[in-house]
């Protein structure tokens, strides 16, 4: 994360509907890792979005089972 602030990180599905959210709360600046679980979910492509502050990324996943 650039810098202190609430992040959030949220799974959201091929239509845009919210799957999960993977965490919501307050980190400081660094490098983390997050894990997710998709054994519920199935096979395909996923968007994950992580938000703090004023910075906004969203990347492509795909899950294969």
């Amino acid at each position: 994360m650039p810098k202190n602030g609430v992040v959030t990180i949220k799974i959201y599905d091929i239509t845009g509907n919210l799957v999960n959210t993977i965490y919501n709360g307050y980190k400081a600046a660094g490098t983390y890792n997050a894990s997710f679980d998709g054994s519920n979910l199935s096979s395909g492509i996923y968007f994950y979005k992580i938000s703090s502050g004023s910075f906004n990324d969203t990347k492509k996943m795909v899950l294969i089972k």
